[in-house]
């Protein structure tokens, strides 16, 4: 991936994030077969603003309309489709997504992710609009290193047309990008004495992606749910926080043979996680 998180300075204080679009002859070396281009969105002289130049971005949808969640390891690949439009004809796109308050200033940029491959874009039966598409191979072992930069981001969006004119809208959609969660339950003891209480413990992490591993969540609320042996409906029974390390504990009467789980909603950063239900034998 060209760009990475946290890397401010790739934003140019003058007009939209200029390092974006690299030079012809670095984005050359960087990908065998790479088509020249115009050097960047910055040659052209305007004020920062979500969007610039003859080119219109529509339709945009990041990851089908789910959120992005990002574990510890491994890749994950994110696609996003949009339509440009211009009358001109489109001769290349870029994207990326980014996090900030300002596409324009160093201090506005906290994050950013670029495609390894430029978009595809295919001309539709209307002449100056095609579709687009763009593959986002997010590695969080190294790409989201700043626990930061969970929450919103968004989509830029940048175009040349057939005679070299740079658009861009750094502004077009929103995503968000969460860490992944894990939760347990475990009910005890089993097998029970009817009416007797048994205590329901689990546990909440959440990936950490500067450490690379999972870490309690702490403070958080989680339901307690029950099924009965038969049933396919959870019932709630209570809401239990978790402690400083992110354990749950709770107690309950235990009436009929059935099944106790936690499940957590999730934040705005972090992804819901729901536990396996666990089984009490009522005796």
């Amino acid at each position: 991936m060209r760009i990475r998180v946290a890397a401010a300075a790739i934003v140019s204080g003058a007009v939209v994030l200029s390092a974006l679009a690299l030079p012809v002859a670095a984005q050359a070396a960087e990908r065998k077969g790479a088509a020249a281009k115009p050097t960047s969105f910055a040659a052209k002289a305007v004020q920062p603003r979500d969007s610039s130049g003859n080119t219109k971005f529509s339709h945009a949808v990041i990851n089908g309309g789910k959120d992005i969640v990002l574990g510890t390891t491994g890749t994950k690949s994110v696609t996003v489709t949009y339509t440009a439009t211009n009358a001109s004809g489109i001769a290349l796109t870029e994207a990326f997504l980014w996090q900030g308050t300002d596409s324009s200033t160093t201090d506005g940029i906290t994050g950013g992710l670029g495609t390894d491959d430029d978009p595809a874009c295919t001309e539709t039966a209307t002449q100056g609009t095609y579709t687009c598409k763009a593959v986002f191979n997010i590695h969080p072992a190294t790409d989201m290193k700043g626990n930061g930069v969970a929450g919103t981001w968004k989509l830029f969006l940048g175009a040349w047309d057939l005679y070299a004119n740079a658009s861009s809208n750094d502004d077009v959609a929103t995503a968000a990008i969460k860490k992944a969660s894990t939760l347990t339950a475990n009910a005890t003891p089993e097998p029970v004495k009817k009416g007797r209480t048994i205590t329901v413990t689990g546990k909440l992490a959440r990936a950490n992606w500067a450490t690379g591993k999972y870490a309690g969540y702490v403070s958080q609320p989680a339901k307690l749910q029950f099924r009965k042996k038969g049933s396919s409906t959870y019932t709630t029974l209570k809401t239990v926080k978790t402690n400083s390390t992110g354990v749950l504990k709770t107690t309950t009467k235990a009436t009929v043979d059935g099944y106790y789980r936690y499940v957590f909603a999730g934040t705005s950063t972090t992804a819901a996680a729901t536990a396996p239900g666990d089984f009490v034998d009522v005796r």
